[in-house]
């Protein structure tokens, strides 16, 4: 019998901590039509394999690494079901308990600047190797020897290892980040150990602890198999593609007509393109703390100025946002703190209650007027003399992200600013944002059990770079010494009081600053079919974060069961 997740919490005698707040290079042959029924057939066909789909376009290079986030890997997401976390950590429901994984047990201190985790006995590697506490010690001696790849910067001071028990010792509090702690991806010690450089290597041959291991790479698609000595059980499904198509119109098609199991998309008008196609089909737009935001380079005019900033912001509408780019399938974003609502509702700092967004392109007008600019006919001249323009970018088939730049496109004109559109491939993209080579595009925020991830995503000097190096966050390379250690004060506090004062801080200076602009919130999608397996996630279930490219990808694919 395969284990259920509630077997897995079983082997585990200690008590869970309640959070609070080999690759080859022959093309397979793999297309995404490999993976099912299709149409409106909803009989279950045993043994199907699933197809996991994003609309990036082609996949230009292999990458397995499971650190660099432009990685074939991670944005495809298969590296979650070839390696596994220390433990499965819940996002879309922070009151649930965590489920010990990697870990048999779990031990955070009291103050949650350490935690002893001890390995689980029985679990292999997929080239036979056994898994143990050596691994679990190496992989976060990574992340102090390289911080490079340490993207959620977890502060970690040291790692000692007893026996089987490693402990992890931080330089502050982790109650804000225990999901990032515990949710990092564990690397083999007998391999990585060979590797120079982590940060870089594309990890070709992939070995891991997870239920399944890589058979095949093409730029179409990446082929996974179930493991027979997997340590959780049997699996339902025997074979994973992952396959990327042009856009988000492609993978619509595919998803509606089976060709596609499983993705993480926006799809436009998704009750007639998607739901009543059949039965089968299934959509969970998961509640979270996170948004849709345009970056702005803060670097450069026009926006190294707040005023426009704060001009742009009063004409951004965020429900026509919802409407037309979202197409109704998650809420308007609201409060002028950026947090999404009701989610949020319990963090947003009394001066704020109750103040939404709302469009007032006459005073926004009067605010660039105030600060010195003014209008050459309905052009609107910087202090400088200049007139204002600038470009902002989303990768092309991004069919809502296009959409949403569009229509913040037409509403700076009533400001008398020229906003050109650009869709650059995905891959171009990522570089430019990373490097900072964008005037403004829309992205989106971490999310996380607090808002903590959300605004320091956007606006810790921990993530600042200059122009030209590769950011991982703060693209807009906001630099504000009050808002970071707002930040770190948040995230050290002890008691709730603490918490809600620092977080008052950071959303005053976000709400004066405009450091970002929130355009709409971003729940977690998923799209996924009953038709041969059944056991998803769901507002019925929510026992993970839907989204097939997160760590708890792992947790989903060893709880589904065939339909029959």
């Amino acid at each position: 019998m395969r284990m259920r997740k509630s077997s897995i919490v079983a082997l585990s005698m200690a008590t869970a901590l309640t959070l609070t707040a080999c690759s080859g290079n022959d093309n397979p042959e793999t297309d995404a039509s490999a993976s099912g029924s299709g149409g409106g057939d909803t009989s279950a066909t045993p043994g199907a394999p699933l197809t996991i789909a994003k609309p990036d376009g082609a996949i230009a290079t292999e990458s397995n690494n499971p650190w660099v986030g432009d990685s074939s890997g991670l944005k495809l997401g298969y590296i979650n079901a070839i390696l596994e976390p220390l433990a499965q950590v819940n996002t879309v429901d922070p009151t649930a308990e965590v489920i010990p994984w990697l870990a048999d047990s779990i031990e955070w201190s009291a103050d949650t600047t350490s935690v002893t985790v001890t390995a689980r006995e029985g679990v292999m590697w997929s080239d036979g190797e056994p898994f143990s506490a050596d691994d679990i010690a190496y992989t976060y001696q990574l992340f102090l020897d390289h911080p490079e790849i340490d993207t959620a910067a977890l502060g970690l001071q040291s790692v000692t290892q007893d026996g089987n028990a490693v402990t992890l010792q931080f330089a502050e509090p982790m109650f804000v980040k225990q999901d990032k702690v515990l949710m990092k991806l564990i690397v083999p010690k007998h391999v990585y150990e060979g590797i120079e450089d982590p940060a870089t290597d594309p990890f070709l041959e992939p070995v891991g602890t997870g239920p399944y291991t890589m058979t095949s790479f093409s730029t179409e698609s990446v082929q996974l198999d179930a493991r027979d000595d997997y340590w959780g059980g049997d699996l339902a499904v025997p074979t994973l593609y992952y396959v990327s198509y042009n856009d988000n119109t492609a993978l619509t098609t595919a998803l509606a007509t089976g060709d596609a199991d499983w993705a993480q998309a926006f799809i436009p008008n998704i009750q007639s393109a998607y739901l009543d196609k059949d039965e089968a089909n299934q959509y969970w737009a998961a509640a979270g703390l996170a948004t849709d935001i345009m970056y702005m380079n803060l670097t450069e005019k026009p926006f190294n100025d707040v005023a426009f900033r704060q001009a742009v912001n009063m004409v951004v509408d965020r429900a026509k946002h919802a409407e037309i780019a979202r197409e109704g399938s998650v809420p308007e974003l609201t409060s002028i703190t950026g947090l999404p609502t009701p989610v949020g509702d319990s963090y947003i700092a009394p001066d704020y209650q109750g103040v939404n967004y709302e469009v007032d392109v006459e005073g926004a007008r009067q605010v660039l007027e105030d600060a010195g600019y003014s209008w050459d006919g309905d052009t609107l001249m910087d202090p400088d003399g200049e007139a204002v323009t600038f470009t902002l970018s989303v990768p092309q088939g991004w069919n809502d992200y296009v959409t949403g730049i569009s229509l913040v496109s037409d509403e700076v004109k009533e400001l008398g600013v020229e906003a050109t559109v650009d869709t650059p491939d995905a891959d171009t993209w990522f570089n430019d944002s990373a490097l900072g080579d964008f005037d403004a595009i829309l992205h989106w925020t971490d999310g996380g059990l607090t808002p903590y991830d959300m605004y320091k995503s956007m606006l810790s000097q921990d993530w600042l770079v200059p122009i030209g190096e590769p950011a991982n966050n703060n693209f807009g390379r906001f630099d504000n010494a009050d808002v970071t250690q707002a930040l770190n004060d948040y995230s050290t506090a002890q008691d709730d009081a603490s918490r809600q004062a620092a977080l008052a801080t950071i959303e005053q200076i976000y709400v004066d600053e405009v450091p970002t602009i929130g355009v709409g919130t971003r729940p977690s999608l998923a799209e996924y079919n009953t038709r041969n397996y059944v056991g998803w996630p769901s507002e019925e279930d929510p026992y993970a974060d839907p989204n097939p490219t997160m760590p708890g990808a792992s947790l989903i694919l060893t709880s589904l069961e065939p339909a029959n």
